[in-house]
């Protein structure tokens, strides 16, 4: 347990409820959200990805895992004997089948409920029920993975006035954050332009496919880790939103089903671009890229190097970031970086992704991602294959905001 959260939550007040306050209007007319000492959770899938958020959940204060549920009983155990080993009461298990968290979230008194569910096609019905039996829930990634899936998790979020809140661990990235609070200091002028993208070998030769998954073959089939930050980067459904989408595949090679490569271009309503690829077919290594284009310089995570001009010591020459961190760290990281370092994954973003889950709920303030961006990032998926299919014709996005996006501000610099 973490001794010093309560005295931290407390000491929030007024000066908390202000940071909260550009997070709390995005869902103000979607989604009730009262203050919760304690977060009363059930979790669905406890597989190796289920495993780190349940351990994650017991390190923080304010938090009682209730129920957990999994087709395999042999993980539904281990996950009890977790929870009691944290000293919390023995959760509830549920291991009736590939349906049962459905009488999870119609029998337990629960404030939310995460999947971790493998595949990604229970992703939308195990949200739906959650918030259809008054659970505020939150998913793995993707969200859905069809735009009709999309609209059934608006639906139902803005029917039930119920949080719907995709675990984007990339869009709490040191270096992510960093960007974003250099962004809104104004260091890089006015942002133009953003390539990302998930390129990660994954062969079938080192065990089965991580993304074995996917719906579609030949487009984007996880688009969300590279998106997840460059929406927040544009402000997209605050202010901004993704306007259109034309996409290509490269021919499947080496026996492989599909395309090897997807790369796809949007464009927003506000007139910036953005390069978005997906490749782990082929020999590489592990890059999402990264690179902010503004009218005053660029940054590479790739190189994790930067040109501000003006102000880099040299003209056309990348400088490092170390002077960068040092004078604009994003405000999380310097509160919270060595406490999530030492307890998450991902270089600490798998702690900072939940731990700011649970501050929203119990300090009764609207996620820092909500069901707008749920949907917006994960229907690139059924965009890009659209696109593919049809010789790169341009795909609209949906508005799955229904023109909120006009008046929501961007999200502000996050803190506690």
């Amino acid at each position: 347990m973490e001794p010093w959260d309560r005295r931290d939550f407390l000491k929030i007040g007024a000066a908390g409820a202000a940071a909260w306050a550009v997070g709390r209007a995005s869902l103000a007319a979607v989604a009730d959200t009262p203050a919760m000492e304690t977060v009363r959770i059930g979790l669905v899938g406890i597989g190796g990805r289920g495993t780190v958020l349940l351990n994650i959940l017991l390190d923080l204060e304010g938090v009682q895992v209730r129920a957990v549920c999994d087709i395999i009983e042999d993980r539904v155990v281990k996950a009890q004997n977790l929870v009691t080993a944290a000293g919390q009461p023995t959760p509830r298990g549920y291991a009736r089948g590939e349906t049962d968290f459905k009488r999870l979230c119609e029998t337990e008194e629960l404030d939310l409920v995460i999947n971790a569910v493998r595949p990604w096609k229970w992703h939308v019905p195990i949200c739906v029920a959650a918030m259809n039996a008054g659970k505020h829930t939150a998913t793995e990634v993707p969200a859905a993975e069809t735009i009709e899936g999309c609209w059934q998790l608006v639906d139902t979020a803005e029917k039930t006035h119920k949080h719907c809140v995709i675990l984007e661990n990339c869009c709490y990235f040191r270096n992510v954050m960093l960007i974003h609070h250099m962004l809104r200091k104004g260091l890089f002028g006015e942002l133009r332009h953003c390539e990302a993208g998930y390129q990660h070998y994954l062969p079938a030769r080192l065990g089965v496919p991580r993304l074995a998954d996917p719906l579609v073959q030949t487009a984007n089939s996880y688009p969300t880790h590279a998106i997840g930050p460059v929406a927040q980067w544009m402000d997209i459904n605050r202010g901004n939103r993704f306007d259109y989408l034309v996409s290509m595949s490269a021919d499947g090679t080496r026996g492989n089903p599909g395309a090897d490569i997807n790369t796809s271009l949007i464009r927003t309503v506000n007139g910036q671009t953005i390069t978005l690829y997906y490749d782990t077919k082929l020999p590489r290594p592990y890059d999402l890229i990264y690179r902010v284009q503004g009218t005053k310089g660029i940054y590479s995570a790739t190189l994790d190097q930067i040109y501000i001009e003006g102000r880099s010591p040299k003209n056309d020459t990348w400088e490092p970031m170390d002077e960068y961190y040092r004078q604009h760290e994003h405000p999380l990281w310097k509160v919270w970086g060595e406490k999530a370092l030492s307890h998450g994954g991902h270089g600490g973003a798998d702690w900072l992704t939940i731990h700011r889950l649970i501050r929203a709920l119990r300090s009764g303030a609207a996620p820092d991602i909500d069901v707008y961006d749920a949907a917006a990032w994960s229907c690139i998926t059924e965009l890009s294959e659209k696109s593919v299919a049809q010789r790169s014709s341009p795909m609209d996005f949906p508005d799955f905001t229904r023109g909120r996006w006009k008046t929501i501000p961007p999200i502000g610099i996050l803190g506690m």
